[in-house]
């Protein structure tokens, strides 16, 4: 039976994510409650109430379970055991046991091979003679923290064998993973909706350029074959639906300059790189969210406007200052979405800008205008 608008939903993280998650929730009539820690949580502002308790808190975790009709999440780093002790007395999804893949590098690599899909070259680094075992790896390769990395963080590159004891000592002797670097011809993601019923809806591809291990832009629709198309969409399919998943996914992919599609990683939420879709879609990823744990039919994923999605970094503003929105403001088909964030850091997410245009060129260079008038190259 579907949750309807009346109905509180619980949402476990109070960042952006979670923030464009109530916007949309409460937009379609919904009350939300946010249990996030952080008094400051931007999602808590919006929300129809905020627990500012820990992930762990039974009592916060008891009420909210209380109150709300159906829990779901906006990052991995979610206690899986907080899911699984929800889910004893209210809906909850994603689950407990998706979560628990998402959140673990070597699981998760794992069960896409399970799935029948292709990854990266990769072995797990635990210990000491793990390091010894990896001699024959095919380097250069990248070391990564088995869990809690993201944006690039708790990642270094490898040239070489003699490079991986002093990489590993560097993220402080974490259970890793080793895994190979690949020659990439580009990097896009897909995010999808999967219903009850397991109907799976995607949202047109995107296509990602990093800076300094965060994207910098997601640009749509993406420049790759139809084949490679027809690739992506299949594969990210098969995990939403190996995982039995409710709710919206997010799964990275590599493409190599050889040709292969190669699954990086996944996101058991929406995603930066749907961020797209607020819009250039007759639905957002945020609003579909609501739809698919609220047990109501997708809605349309259809692109309406080519679009250039660009990350708005703490970077961006001068110090002591805001940017020059005014100016960019007065260019109409440039949308500004910020995330209500008191202090901007170096790296930090701030906001996003999706540029729109007749076609991906003129989005492209209305892109390359906003980014001339905050000064950055």
């Amino acid at each position: 039976m579907a949750i309807l608008p009346g109905n509180t939903l619980g949402m476990l993280g109070g960042g952006q994510l979670g923030r464009m998650f109530v916007t949309a929730a409460r937009t379609m009539g919904y009350d939300v409650i946010v249990l996030d820690p952080d008094p400051g949580s931007p999602a808590g502002d919006l929300a129809s109430e905020h627990l500012a308790k820990d992930y762990d808190d039974t009592g916060a975790l008891d009420y909210l379970a209380q109150r709300c009709a159906v829990v779901t999440t906006e990052f991995e780093n979610i206690p899986a055991l907080t899911l699984a002790y929800l889910a004893r007395s209210v809906a909850v999804h994603p689950s407990a046991s998706a979560l628990h893949i998402a959140q673990h590098r070597k699981q998760e690599k794992e069960f896409f091979r399970e799935q029948g899909l292709d990854t990266a070259e990769f072995v797990a680094v635990e210990n000491n003679d793990d390091l010894e075992a990896a001699r024959d790896f095919d380097f250069p390769a990248i070391l990564k923290t088995a869990m809690l990395g993201y944006d690039g963080k708790g990642q270094v590159v490898c040239e070489s064998f003699d490079d991986l004891k002093p990489a590993y000592e560097q993220i402080g002797g974490k259970p890793c993973v080793l895994e190979q670097r690949i020659d990439l011809a580009c990097e896009v993601s897909v995010v999808l909706g999967r219903s009850t019923s397991g109907e799976v809806t995607c949202f047109p591809i995107a296509e990602n350029r990093h800076a300094n291990g965060i994207l910098d832009m997601s640009i749509v629709p993406a420049s790759i074959s139809q084949q490679h198309a027809a690739a992506v969409i299949d594969a990210a399919t098969r995990i939403a639906n190996g995982l039995d998943y409710r709710g919206v996914l997010a799964v990275e992919f590599f493409i190599s300059s050889d040709g292969r599609v190669l699954v990086n990683e996944m996101a058991p939420r929406p995603h930066n790189s749907g961020h797209y879709t607020l819009d250039a879609c007759e639905t957002s990823q945020f609003e579909q969210q609501v739809r698919m744990v609220c047990g109501l039919p997708a809605g349309s994923c259809r692109l309406h406007t080519p679009v250039a999605m660009w990350n708005l970094l703490g970077d961006v503003w001068p110090e002591g200052g805001i940017p020059d929105w005014e100016s960019v403001l007065e260019l109409e088909h440039a949308k500004l979405h910020l995330y209500g964030k008191a202090e901007a850091r170096p790296g930090r997410k701030m906001g996003h800008l999706n540029c729109l245009g007749e076609s991906l060129d003129d989005a492209l260079e209305l892109l390359e205008t906003v980014r001339a008038i905050l000064g950055v190259k």
